[in-house]
């Protein structure tokens, strides 16, 4: 069992490491400490330590949870270890600068054919505050391959057929050994007749030039659950490129911007909302009417309000995301000072005037400082 040490502690790297980093440091740290490299009696757990950070801070989806909630929010998510699905002969190979290593070129030559997942793709979608709120389905369009149309993948024109190379005999490597300080060393390189794929196609397919694949534009569904944000990020899962050698697809990442409102402002779950009442209103108090995302809700302005006061309408935020709830809508007042008087009402403010009184109190917070303390309860 891995100790409850950080994930980032354990790879060696600092929190806003790239991908690449962290692949760098786990390979380092796996060359080091492979069980079937270094025969110390500590290695295996510090093993199981590494690959369990990395296949955390690997996955986008488990990193922002881990992020987040640390490894609470990781738990059930198959963060689980195996070293011995880890390559040594890969590992070696970046090591000593070549393919394999005595007897681990067969795994390599075997990795090398093995199915491989297909790149993962990445789109924006757009919405409207409402729909950010209370969640929604659309229709995206992104661009992927797929399989050709006319040769059905195999990227020979119909009518022909590819053929195995004869310089790698269909294995799409090519092997060369020879007798170093370590023993016999078998370097494995990729086949330079026909790049790595164990077969020629004499006459390409007219389509797709060969590939096999066709770029398509693809319309999918996509569902937006309730109170997500401009940065949210949903995945489609086998919704990316097509994998290689019958390997799964990739993964669509789906980028969510929302657009602004024309009056309401959001902060995390709750929504912001700004009014103007006039003097009036704010010295005798009111009943006025607010928009909520929810539709009209009456408020009520008791006498004597000041300017910058925050009302609270519980419930009428943005619902929770993934989980039950909803944060408050934060109503806030701000007292019109009328600029264009008609006579009759400058002779009643001049009439109520000297009753008011003149004197200037300092105030210890400004007018700003005392809304954020509000809102922010």
């Amino acid at each position: 069992m891995a100790t409850e040490r950080d994930y980032y502690e354990i790879l060696g790297v600092n929190k806003n490491a790239s991908a690449d980093e962290i692949k760098t440091a786990f390979r380092n740290l796996a060359r080091k400490y492979h069980p079937d490299v270094n025969k110390t009696p500590e290695a295996e757990e510090k093993f199981k330590e590494i690959n369990e950070a990395y296949q955390v801070l690997s996955d986008t989806d488990k990193r922002a949870a881990y992020d987040r909630y640390g490894r609470a929010g990781v738990s059930g998510m198959g963060s689980g270890f195996d070293y011995s699905a880890v390559d040594l002969s890969d590992i070696l190979g970046d090591l000593f600068g070549f393919g394999g290593f005595g007897g681990f070129g067969g795994s390599r030559t075997r990795q090398r054919n093995a199915p491989r997942q297909g790149a993962d793709l990445q789109t924006v979608v757009t919405l409207q505050f409402e729909e950010a709120c209370f969640g929604v389905e659309k229709e995206i369009q992104f661009a992927r391959d797929e399989k050709c149309s006319r040769c059905h993948g195999n990227g020979a024109e119909p009518g022909t057929s590819p053929q195995r190379c004869s310089t790698c005999n269909g294995t799409g490597e090519v092997k060369t050994s020879r007798q170093t300080m370590f023993g016999s060393m078998v370097q494995v390189a990729t086949c330079p007749t026909c790049g790595g794929r164990g077969e020629m196609i004499p006459t390409p397919c007219t389509q797709c030039h060969g590939r096999g694949l066709e770029r398509k534009t693809v319309k999918k569904i996509v569902a937006i659950p309730a109170g997500v944000d401009t940065g949210t990020r949903i995945r489609m899962s086998g919704e990316g490129q097509p994998g290689e050698n019958n390997g799964p697809n990739g993964d669509l990442y789906v980028d969510v911007k929302v657009n602004p409102h024309r009056f309401f402002r959001r902060h995390d779950f709750d929504i912001q909302l700004d009014i103007n009442v006039n003097i009036s209103q704010a010295a005798l108090g009111d009943d006025i009417t607010v928009p909520t995302v929810d539709g009209s809700e009456k408020l009520k302005i008791p006498a004597g309000t000041q300017p910058g006061k925050v009302f609270t309408l519980k419930g009428k935020g943005v619902p929770y995301l993934r989980s039950n709830g909803r944060g408050n809508q934060k109503v806030i007042v701000n007292v019109v000072i009328p600029s264009n008087l008609t006579a009759e009402q400058r002779d009643l403010l001049e009439q109520l005037a000297p009753t008011l009184g003149t004197e200037v109190i300092p105030q210890e917070k400004s007018f700003w400082d005392r809304i954020k303390d509000a809102i922010n309860g």
